[in-house]
């Protein structure tokens, strides 16, 4: 189906912040895949940490203070995409605790974003267990966070994982290099300015999204926008170097195409998010202490894109 005239299309908002976690969303919009499935999708980009000219907005401890949480909150977007914990952990307490606006885990996402360990070789860090009780640099309750200590706990105790914050990605390759962390954790395109200024990844892994939505959305308006997100998943498969520059953008002139790992740009049709997918990642959040008890996947999850 060609696309349809503006006045024809039905109206969604949803919110992005940094590219790699949302680039399917940013190429179906381009691709023109919103309009074939009959979708007006507007997009509102938010500070994220990964923009190397960011305020902090997006690495306050209040998640529903951030600039992407508080447009959903107040209402004036109707769906948005963060890592798996961290929409496990918004949709959790909005449902758990009073005062928020409830959202709801609508699918498992598109984006696969690979977040990395770095250090500097001077440092003669060459594994992870080196980093037993030594402060890892990330944004706190973000992908850095949340696949930090997933890829740490596989080599050492929980209690020896140890985090800090120090700021955007731009500002904790800054702090690695100053000497006042001994790891950072990072994202695309901050792993490639970090490996091309010399730096080390000890390890990556990749951290998927989530989907998340209001009430209001219903299930065919988000099942549309999750067809036209697989077919630029796919696209972005076939292709990654023709998107890349969203990317790119964000590490302000530090990367050019080719010093970007294009193999790191993962993408993947969404999917209905699981029971036993709940009950893993949820148990796994609450162990950490990051979100509260009492939620079920009958109060957090509702795959009606599927229905």
């Amino acid at each position: 189906m060609g696309a349809q005239t503006k006045e024809r299309l039905q109206k969604v908002t949803a919110s992005m912040m940094n590219a790699i976690h949302d680039l399917p969303l940013l190429v179906a919009r381009d691709e023109r895949f919103f309009e074939d499935e009959g979708l007006d999708v507007e997009i509102l980009k938010t500070p994220g940490t990964g923009q190397h000219a960011s305020d902090h907005q997006a690495l306050r401890d209040n998640i529903f203070s951030r600039t992407m949480e508080s447009l959903y909150e107040s209402g004036k977007c109707d769906q948005f995409r963060m890592c798996e914990w961290g929409i496990m952990k918004r949709a959790v307490e909005s449902n758990v605790e009073d005062g928020h606006r409830v959202a709801k885990i609508v699918a498992l996402g598109s984006a696969m974003s690979t977040f990395a360990i770095v250090t500097d070789p001077k440092l003669r860090i060459y594994e992870p267990e080196q980093l037993k009780d030594e402060p890892i640099a990330v944004s706190p309750f973000n992908g850095s966070h949340f696949t930090m200590l997933k890829m740490m706990e596989g080599f050492i105790g929980r209690e020896h994982v140890k985090w800090m914050n120090a700021g955007t990605h731009k500002e904790r390759i800054d702090a690695l290099r100053a000497g006042k962390v001994k790891a950072i954790s990072l994202q695309e395109p901050w792993i490639s300015v970090a490996e091309k200024e010399g730096c080390r990844v000890l390890i990556e892994s990749h951290s998927t999204r989530s989907e998340a939505a209001g009430e209001e959305l219903d299930g065919p308006t988000l099942a549309k926008m999750f067809r036209a997100e697989a077919r630029a998943a796919e696209a972005i498969d076939k292709n990654p170097a023709k998107y890349a520059h969203y990317i790119l953008e964000e590490a302000g002139g530090r990367i050019q195409l080719n010093d970007l790992k294009l193999t790191r740009i993962l993408n993947a049709p969404p999917v209905p998010y699981t029971r036993q997918r709940f009950d893993d990642n949820y148990q796994w959040t609450l162990g950490w202490g990051l979100v509260p008890p009492g939620a079920t996947y009958e109060k957090v999850v509702d795959n009606r894109a599927w229905r």
